[in-house]
């Protein structure tokens, strides 16, 4: 089809996707979410704000990103602002020992996909999709380094490759794979697709690289270890993962966007360090001892929470019926729905049945108070 607009001829291929606009060519995929990897960029922490964690399993290092380890204390992680051109962020992770890794020991960090993410790739059938993986790495260590991807049961792997060449240097690195056409592969809210970047991983759960394999595989036999040195730095930033054969420019989306996207995995409400009320939720008092309150979700989270988790004590959070403001001894989750969350305020002293409002105390330091159980 051609396009004439201000006798500009431009033309728009539907069989590939492809769209010529004054010389410039958008291949398939360039629109919409292109990147199936959430906060590739490393922008967004709401837990950490930042901080350096030392992460048990599992524990996210930031938004979107876990740590996978089976013995403890092997590393730190945290939000770095150290960057290749054009971003301002990646995540760090520091070797704390020259840790002997075992055959059946796993470190790496790794971020599980949801399956509605990754839908139409239609993997598991015979029209399964290829993807690229391109990111920004940079390390003290050169050598042959690696990860995987892996389903929901980890009952299918593919490991791969990639070199870092020179030292503290920021190198880019592409990965293809073809679509898995074997096992099961998660088209819902569950695991859909597995990342991983190993940083020392054992030979039980290492596979030959460039293949796919019924197998639990976290890297490629014989993958560098980071935790194998200590003090040795690992950083990584621009993780996408994208439908077709080549790497394309990051997908960039606007902070708004990404951060809705992180909220879907962890509701959140916070003072943000700004010295102002926080008011996040109201209720009303079904006795004198306890406060119920409502906390709306800003985002639909991908399921309903199950647990609360608050930073500080409760007693840097406050309900206040306009005439008097009490300090809660405890704070505990009550129930919650895809719309909304009910907590309870233990205090002294409520006027049964009157309305209260539930705030965060003024305060320069950042409290946070995040539900739980939404996580992948």
């Amino acid at each position: 089809m051609a396009i004439n607009t201000d006798s500009v001829s431009d033309t728009l291929t539907p069989s590939t996707g492809t769209v010529n606009i004054s010389g410039y060519t958008n291949t398939l995929n360039t629109f919409g979410f292109k990147n199936r990897i959430i906060n590739g960029a490393m922008v967004i922490d709401q837990r950490n704000a930042g901080a350096s964690v030392t992460p048990t399993d599992g524990q996210y290092l930031i938004d979107r990103f876990t740590a996978r380890q089976n013995v403890a204390s092997k590393f730190s992680a945290q939000q770095s602002t150290t960057a290749p051109a054009v971003f301002i962020n990646s995540l760090l992770v520091t070797s704390l020992s020259a840790y002997s890794v075992a055959a059946t020991d796993i470190f790496a960090i790794r971020q599980k996909i949801e399956g509605l993410n990754v839908s139409d790739l239609a993997w598991g059938t015979a029209s399964a999709a290829t993807v690229t993986l391109s990111f920004w790495v940079r390390s003290s260590l050169t050598g042959t380094f690696g990860g995987s991807l892996m389903n929901s049961s980890q009952a299918r792997a593919y490991p791969f490759t990639y070199t870092i060449n020179s030292a503290n240097t920021w190198e880019q690195k592409s990965v293809t794979i073809a679509g898995d056409t074997s096992g099961t592969w998660l088209t819902t809210n569950g695991v859909g697709i597995e990342l991983s970047f190993g940083l020392g991983v054992g030979s039980t759960y290492s596979g030959s690289a460039g293949s796919w394999a019924g197998a639990t595989y976290y890297a490629p036999t014989g993958a560098t270890s980071v935790v194998g040195t200590s003090g040795a730095t690992f950083y990584i930033t621009g993780v996408q993962l994208e439908k077709g054969s080549t790497a394309t420019s990051f997908d960039f989306r606007d902070y708004g966007t990404e951060l809705a996207l992180c909220q879907r995995y962890l509701p959140m409400v916070t003072n943000s360090g700004n010295s102002t009320l926080g008011v996040f939720g109201n209720g009303s008092a079904p006795n004198t001892t306890a406060v119920d309150i409502v906390i709306p979700f800003l985002v639909t989270p991908r399921v309903p929470p199950t647990g609360l988790t608050i930073t500080g004590a409760a007693s840097n959070y406050r309900v206040s019926d306009n005439a008097n403001s009490l300090t809660p001894s405890a704070i505990t989750f009550t129930s919650s729905s895809n719309m909304m969350a009910y907590i309870e305020f233990t205090v002294t002293g409520a006027t049964t049945f009157r309305p209260y409002i539930a705030y965060i105390v003024s305060s320069a330091t950042e409290y946070k108070l995040y539900f739980t159980g939404c996580e992948l």
